[in-house]
């Protein structure tokens, strides 16, 4: 089986002066689950390269098994600095897509063409498409064959407004993505903030936060091995 992980390049949280990217937890558990069940797993950034991650990601009260685990993966942390541009890579190429959240997505990919494009065609080709946390924004400009809102119907969650407000950022980025996942007609529901949630939909699989993540990944291997 072969994933394909897609990455913010994104690392300017709004007008703030600080710095953003993506949320090491969401990257760290998902890759370790599915590289553990001998997934073989492609990175890919709008830019290429290394993408930033998210300082307050770094800190210790959000570390976990998985993310020590990374920090010791001189391979796995190589391999991140060498992401594909995301413009070079075809879903014809992978049996699903994963996007780790953090606030970049919020900026670069919700509006990004190659990343859009390759959502359409993930679900076109009827393959599993995946996101946790801030990064189910990557649906909103997505497209089904019929034109309509990919999301217009179907059961979706990602990142509150009430989480959002809890970490100080409702007025800095750049949409609430509650609010947008309703707007383009998801129905969208939540757990407790800061619990682990999961919605499926058919092949469009969602988690609500980082606790979300690894219920993320644990769908699409499930998906994938059926």
């Amino acid at each position: 089986m072969n994933i394909l992980f897609v990455l913010t390049s994104h690392d300017e949280l709004g007008n703030t002066g600080e710095k953003t990217g993506f949320w090491v937890e969401e990257f760290a558990a998902p890759y370790y689950v599915l590289a553990d069940a001998g997934v073989n797993i492609t990175l890919a950034s709008p830019a290429g390269g290394q993408p930033p991650i998210d300082p307050k990601s770094a800190l210790e009260d959000f570390q976990t098994e998985d993310t020590r685990r990374f920090d010791q993966d001189a391979d796995l942390q190589q391999k991140l600095a060498n992401t594909l541009p995301l413009n070079s890579v075809s879903a014809d190429d992978y049996d699903a897509i994963f996007y780790p959240g953090g606030h970049g997505p919020m900026w670069d990919l919700t509006q990004n063409k190659a990343s859009i494009a390759l959502i359409e065609t993930f679900a076109r080709q009827g393959k599993p498409v995946s996101a946790v946390c801030h990064a189910p924004s990557v649906l909103l400009n997505t497209k089904d064959e019929a034109g309509e809102p990919l999301v217009k119907n179907k059961k979706v969650t990602g990142f509150t407004n009430t989480e959002e407000a809890a970490v100080g950022l409702t007025e800095v980025v750049p949409f609430l993505l509650e609010d947008e996942l309703k707007q383009r007609g998801g129905v969208y529901s939540q757990g407790p903030d800061w619990g682990p949630y999961l919605v499926e939909d058919g092949l469009l699989i969602t988690g609500q936060n980082p606790a979300s993540s690894t219920l993320v990944a644990k769908a699409v291997l499930a998906r994938l091995s059926k």
